[in-house]
């Protein structure tokens, strides 16, 4: 279930109940493509720096190990030893990205494997079934990505026949939910709009999915090569066309500064893998900027990443000997780069929590964006 507590503007303050918890809601999806945070992150560090909900891949997952013996187990959540809430997309993206021979057709997806080259078929039904056997929280429904640079008639080709995929999601997550055997019977559904950057067709498409009364509504295509200003552009035409009494979820964004112009256009489910990818490269978020800890500046910087900072990393150790773990290629290092920006992250889906909770979102986003803006 889904509830707004609060609203400041286009922006919602809510909560979504599930079979593994209660998500408070804007909130950003720590990303576990493989059951894994990369940088060697635990599942229990999760919980200490405050992850509510992790996010897993389909496709990845369905390579390897393989969806059967994660159902056969008992689903993911006991096979990564985490009891709150999962979300997994659904492979749609990565059956784009990754594979270099594909045909579409009306059925779905043929592709081969990125692990082994093996010729593998994806489109609605097998998508929600291995969903159903990762017995996830929340399932991505099956769409197609076009390229925010790709043509209209090739666009509007492509997000019509996503909607019909997108139906046949919703009649195969109906069968499997009320099958015997199914982990998680109360799995949710998200569907997701598409369109490019073409408004009138975004437009028509959130009015075409909202009539399915799903569980809740993503936005997906943007932060694939169109402009930060193109992407809030989007948002803030498709936005008020999806329902706003079901979460509204921008797939794969976004930096500290998209998230808060996306929150203050309604959305409130968040997905990226920068905080995790900068991190093992030593490019570090703080309040006051980003900073990159090979910079020798750092090379005899005994203060923490960031001072005040809760983290694991800042309680305890300086810039110079975490960079000095990154010079030495020490996985220690990577872990504790990690930790901070996913808890740096998870601090700020706090504070716009509180900010949305005591009516003074904007100016908290101002003052965020202002402070973030400068140089350390």
């Amino acid at each position: 279930m889904y509830r707004i507590l609060k609203t400041e503007g286009r922006a919602k303050r809510a909560e979504l109940t599930t079979v593994h918890g209660t998500v408070q809601t804007p909130v950003f999806m720590n990303v576990g493509t493989v059951a894994a945070i990369k940088g060697a992150v635990a599942t229990s560090d999760l919980e200490e720096i405050g992850t509510q909900i992790e996010l897993s891949n389909t496709y990845h997952l369905h390579v390897r190990p393989g969806d059967e013996l994660i159902k056969s187990v008992g689903g993911l959540h006991k096979f990564m030893s985490w009891e709150r809430p999962i979300l997994t997309d659904s492979g749609g993206f990565q059956v784009f990205s990754l594979a270099k021979l594909r045909k579409i057709t009306e059925e779905g997806v043929a592709f081969h494997s990125h692990i082994d080259g093996r010729k593998i078929f994806m489109g609605p039904e097998e998508s929600m079934q291995i969903q159903s056997n990762l017995g996830s929280t929340i399932a991505m429904a099956f769409d197609e990505c076009p390229s925010s640079r790709a043509d209209r008639q090739y666009v509007q080709s492509s997000v019509d026949r996503t909607t019909r995929w997108l139906v046949r999601c919703q009649e195969k997550m109906r069968e499997l939910n009320g099958a015997e055997g199914t982990i998680n019977p109360s799995q949710l559904l998200f569907g997701i709009n598409q369109g490019a950057v073409f408004d009138d067709i975004r437009i028509e498409h959130a009015k075409r999915i909202s009539e399915l009364e799903l569980d809740g509504y993503a936005v997906g295509g943007l932060a694939v090569g169109e402009t930060h200003e193109e992407m809030y552009h989007i948002l803030e035409e498709t936005v008020p066309y999806l329902p706003q009494d079901k979460p509204t979820y921008l797939m794969g964004v976004g930096t500290p500064a998209n998230i808060l112009e996306a929150v203050e256009r309604g959305v409130d489910f968040f997905d990226c893998v920068y905080p995790s990818r900068n991190g093992r490269h030593g490019h570090l978020y703080t309040n006051l900027g980003k900073i990159n800890l090979f910079n020798q500046k750092y090379e005899k910087d005994m203060r923490p990443i960031e001072e005040g900072c809760n983290c694991p990393a800042c309680r305890r150790y300086s810039r110079a000997y975490i960079r000095h773990l990154l010079k030495a290629k020490e996985m220690l290092g990577m872990r504790l780069c990690v930790l901070h920006n996913l808890y740096f992250y998870n601090t700020m889906m706090t504070e716009i929590r509180d900010a949305l909770d005591q009516g003074r979102f904007a100016a908290y986003k101002n003052e965020k964006l202002e402070r973030m803006g400068q140089k350390q």
